[in-house]
């Protein structure tokens, strides 16, 4: 006997509509899965039946063929284990096959025939709802997030056995989770008021953040870069509805939802660490999975020791800052995922990369910088005034006190414009007005 169930697969970052069709008929005893599968996929078949034998099914000795349609697009994760049993169920008579007409099917089976929950459930729900699918079955955990999807009705399962009584009409599926407390995300992100002086650096990141533009923040270490960073999304406007439901969606296919029972009303902030590798920024894999650009989507994405970066990592950004979305093509398909982000980059002033040059050790750099401190607090009313005259006793000062000659510093300018192509060190001056920047928030309103 013939049957059709539906479910749904993650094709980027969008549901795909997958029809289950299961098939019982005499022959020689065997249990096929065709449908281009993965490997989790295709072991879908021992854990199927060992869950219905252990839910007090048996099945009978039959040519079982299970297949994936469409056949032309890949299938991976552990979501199908419910709808092939489910199929094979109505394929042998236990469940009225017309009762599932309008039902889709996601979930995991455990050998004892319980639900497990799986990822990428909203983008999948949500495209069954275009497809005038009304009901859904999910595993009990992931309820709360199929309910997010407005026309949907949505029942929870814990395991198998609770499925096959609802359809004999023998139990009610559960379709009531706890309110979901949105204002609890409130609490875990800083605030742009927290931060107390750096006028000029809150001004430019108040001026970026208004038409999300890309910022480079450099300072010495200490001066506040991460920390003012971290805020910016508390000063961008609000999620809209649209871009909530997106933004859960991409964060539901990489399976990093926190609050599975509430959309993600905040914008997100991204720190990957500077050794991050190509894929995981832009996203990738045989089967493409978001990254990290396409997670800070109407977001932040904050790049700390830019420097350090390799450049072909640095380099793979510049299509996604210009198109705000990324394309990644495989073998198995071209998948788009949106990236639509602000991006930040902080940097302190080159001075690991003068130690690794050798050219400069940690205690005399840390000791140079304590000496331009003591600089600054004894020189501190010729820094108050004006810029010109401010600029030629801080070169004379540098020059008579025998700093060119002890560190080198006609040296360091070749290397400094080196070690990073954004930065332009034109002469002596800059550089050694760049040094005193975390100590003077005057100077630092014009670097």
């Amino acid at each position: 006997m013939y049957s059709c169930i539906k479910s749904g697969a993650i094709h980027g970052v969008e549901g795909q509509i997958i029809h289950v069709e299961a098939d019982a008929s005499d022959g020689l005893p065997a249990f096929l899965l065709v449908g281009l599968l993965s490997s989790e996929v295709k072991e879908a078949g021992e854990r199927v039946k060992n869950a219905l034998k252990n839910c007090g099914f048996h099945m009978m000795a039959k040519h079982i063929t299970v297949n994936l349609s469409p056949a032309d697009l890949r299938k991976e994760g552990s979501g199908f284990d419910l709808p092939i049993a489910v199929a094979i169920l109505c394929a042998y008579g236990h469940i009225p096959a017309r009762a599932c007409e309008d039902y889709l099917f996601l979930g995991e089976l455990g050998l004892d025939g319980m639900l497990k929950p799986v990822r990428g459930v909203l983008p999948i729900v949500d495209a069954a709802r275009t497809q005038n699918i009304g009901k859904c079955i999910v595993p009990m955990e992931n309820l709360a997030e199929a309910k997010l999807v407005e026309g949907m009705q949505a029942y929870g399962s814990s395991s198998l056995s609770e499925v096959m009584r609802y359809f004999l009409e023998e139990a009610p599926l559960c379709t009531d989770t706890p309110r979901a407390q949105e204002e609890k995300q409130l609490l875990t992100q800083p605030d742009f008021s927290d931060v107390r002086g750096q006028m000029a650096l809150k001004r430019a990141v108040t001026i970026a953040a208004a038409g999300m533009h890309n910022i480079l923040i450099g300072g010495p270490p200490g001066a506040g870069k991460s920390m003012v960073a971290k805020r910016i999304p508390t000063i961008l406007p609000e999620l809209t509805y649209s871009e909530s439901m997106q933004l859960t969606k991409i964060y539901s296919a990489a399976g990093c939802i926190a609050d599975k029972g509430a959309l993600i009303k905040l914008r997100p902030f991204r720190c990957p660490h500077h050794t991050i590798s190509n894929h995981a920024l832009i996203g990738g894999g045989v089967n493409p999975r978001p990254g990290e650009i396409s997670l800070a989507h109407s977001g932040v994405l904050f790049l700390d020791e830019f420097p350090e970066f390799p450049k072909n990592v640095i380099e793979v950004l510049r299509q996604p800052l210009e198109d705000r979305k990324t394309t990644i093509s495989r073998m198995g398909g071209t998948y788009t995922f949106p990236a639509d982000f602000m991006l930040v980059a902080a940097m302190n002033i080159a001075t690991t990369k003068l130690i690794q040059c050798g050219i400069a050790e940690m205690p005399e750099n840390k000791a140079f910088h304590g000496f331009c401190g003591f600089i600054f607090s004894f020189f501190k009313p010729f820094f108050l005034l004006r810029e010109q005259l401010r600029f030629l006793i801080l070169h004379h000062f540098l020059t008579i006190a025998g700093i060119v000659k002890r560190y080198k510093l006609s040296k360091l300018r070749t290397v400094y414009s080196d070690c990073s192509d954004c930065i332009i060190a034109g002469n002596l001056l800059f550089l050694c007005s760049q040094t005193l920047v975390g100590h003077c928030n005057v100077i630092l309103s014009h670097l």
